[in-house]
């Protein structure tokens, strides 16, 4: 299906994966954009993230190839004690992809900057009023920006323009990136965790090289109170070495280039999701639009579904297009959303419950065929259909979009 409507004129806020994705998908059909960014020099924030094999397709449908940078996730393995909680493989002809997020920032923003973006930069969006139809994007102590035939607000969970509410979360991580150590047998394509009840989970993600680097690398995981969060710089290293190390001897080995509190980065999350994530001239995508814990690592996936599933919505009217961009996303996001809000306090929370529950009945469940099919798709990101209404042809056992 191709546009017969002019090129529209696109304000995007926020240079992370959902901005640079819609900027690069936008611009190559012919629109017009232009870069919010409020860094003076636009830069990934975290460690490393999960592609699922559907985020991988619109990358390919970008022209950001992210396989040569990351590390191919065949499977995501979890114990408690002795006790095998999580077991989940993807298809062998579709697998995920761990990636850490500076090495898909490059690649995006290569894509979006050779697509011919406008970038702005260093002055934060404070508002985007409607006048007359458009929309300008007010920054703070810059000019303002526009008018715009359409805003995407990209800017995640600090968004300004986002009238989500959302629901902090009782457990948050510290992460960190640590070269692949030479003295481990943790497998490079797997996903690796331990859990201590609910209370903790550590976690070793391969991720890659990094832009620059080729050495392999990883990320590095641990699941702590929100409150304890913010007295993480204050942490005595040493003493949560021994803490972790106590739990899973096997991770020691990556924890040894970790010299501070600094070394790691403290997550905190959220969870809600807009009923609509719309308004006239104005659409919001990624965390703008929706936020869970990523516990089924679906973030950086829901953000690339979202900007595709606009750019192809942006081929009807505008008044028709941005209906339809809630449509073609809004079972797929709720359902996501669902299972998570499910999931995630059996893995991160207080609860001396729910781990029981985890470990005793669902944790065997999960071995049984059809359960095990089901929780592949569940992490493959096709559960449900995408992008309703597209067409995703099979190709090797990639789902891809149609271009």
């Amino acid at each position: 299906m191709s546009s017969q409507f002019p090129p529209l004129t696109i304000g995007i806020v926020g240079a992370g994966i959902g901005g640079l994705a819609a900027a690069a998908l936008c611009a190559q059909s012919g629109h017009r954009v232009t870069l919010a960014e409020r860094f003076a020099t636009p830069q990934p924030l975290g460690s490393g993230l999960v592609l699922q094999p559907v985020g991988l397709a619109v990358l390919e449908t970008i022209g950001a190839d992210a396989r040569a940078f990351g590390a191919s996730i065949t499977q995501m393995l979890g114990h408690a004690g002795k006790r095998k909680i999580l077991d989940v493989a993807y298809k062998p002809d579709a697998p995920g992809l761990a990636i850490h997020r500076a090495s898909l920032f490059s690649l995006l923003w290569h894509a979006a900057t050779a697509a011919g973006i406008t970038l702005q930069t260093g002055a934060a969006c404070i508002d985007a009023p409607l006048s007359k139809g458009k929309r300008l994007i007010l920054r703070d102590n810059a000019d303002p920006l526009g008018p715009f035939d359409l805003v995407i607000d990209a800017s995640g969970a600090g968004s300004t323009l986002s009238p989500m509410q959302a629901r902090p979360l009782s457990f948050g991580a510290v992460w960190g990136t640590v070269p692949w150590p030479t003295d481990t047998d943790l497998p490079r394509d797997q996903l690796t965790q331990r859990y201590q009840a609910a209370r903790h989970m550590a976690g070793v993600l391969p991720i890659g090289q990094l832009p620059g680097n080729p050495t392999p690398h990883a990320a590095v995981f641990w699941s702590l109170p929100r409150a304890k969060l913010d007295d993480w710089p204050s942490q005595d290293l040493r003493q949560w070495k021994a803490e972790v190390t106590q739990l899973w001897p096997q991770m020691a080995p990556f924890l040894t280039t970790l010299r501070s509190p600094a070394d790691l980065t403290p997550a905190r999350y959220s969870h809600g999701t807009l009923r609509r994530p719309y308004g006239e001239a104005l659409a919001f995508i990624g965390d703008s639009a929706h936020r869970a814990s990523p516990q089924l690592g679906q973030g950086a996936n829901m953000a690339l579904l979202d900007a595709f599933a606009l750019r192809e919505a942006l081929r009807l009217p505008l008044s028709e297009a941005l209906p339809r961009y809630a449509q073609m996303r809004r079972w797929h996001v709720r359902a996501y959303q669902a299972m998570s809000a499910a999931f995630t306090p059996m893995y991160q929370s207080a609860s001396t419950t729910l781990p029981l529950l985890r470990d005793h009945l669902l944790a065997p469940m999960a071995t049984l065929w059809p359960i095990n099919r089901m929780l592949t798709a569940l992490v493959s990101g096709t559960m449900l259909p995408a992008v309703a209404g597209m067409h995703w042809p099979q190709t090797a056992g990639q789902q891809q979009p149609a271009r």
